[in-house]
């Protein structure tokens, strides 16, 4: 909970900065038992996402926030991230499902939710979100199963990762 609150701390300081020098997303991945789910938050600078996207439709005048009546932000959001975050669970590809998003300050809130999830010893994450637009682009990553909280620092050179947990 320490290592969120730090990371948290840190990410909404440099959201504050009108032009922030680093280019960082951090991801929650937390398991509800009781649910048997995964419960996703991944934090990104919107404006960096918007570029992205705005770059991979070949729409320079898009506007996340407000896209216009063709499309909306969840559905631009949803299919930049379909192809930049995955997870596998024991060695099996998740189906994930995007619940929508928030705006705070300068930061977009994903929610996303792996639903029929049973305690898990490996779970591997790939997230190149921004990688292919800023070569430093650090996605921090921390997965919570229990009292245990495991973290990843993916980068473009090395975008997946895996963790394990021990069964108890």
């Amino acid at each position: 909970m320490k290592r969120f609150f730090i990371t948290f701390t840190l990410f909404i300081t440099l959201c504050g900065a009108s032009i922030h020098p680093v280019h960082v997303s951090v991801t929650e991945i937390s398991f509800d038992g009781k649910e048997k789910e995964l419960e996703i938050v991944s934090r990104i600078f919107w404006d960096d996402l918007e570029k992205s996207i705005r770059e991979a439709k070949k729409l320079p005048e898009l506007n996340l926030m407000e896209p216009g009546t063709t499309l909306t932000t969840d559905q631009l959001v949803w299919e930049y991230l379909q192809k930049r975050f995955k997870i596998t669970l024991n060695g099996k590809a998740q189906k994930l499902k995007y619940l929508g998003h928030e705006v705070e300050s300068e930061a977009i809130l994903c929610y996303i939710q792996v639903a029929n999830v049973k305690k898990f010893e490996t779970i591997e994450i790939f997230n190149s979100t921004l990688t292919e637009f800023h070569e430093d682009q650090s996605n921090l990553v921390h997965v919570t199963q229990g009292e245990t909280v495991k973290s990843l620092r993916l980068m473009r050179d090395n975008p997946t990762g895996k963790l394990t947990f021990t069964k108890k």
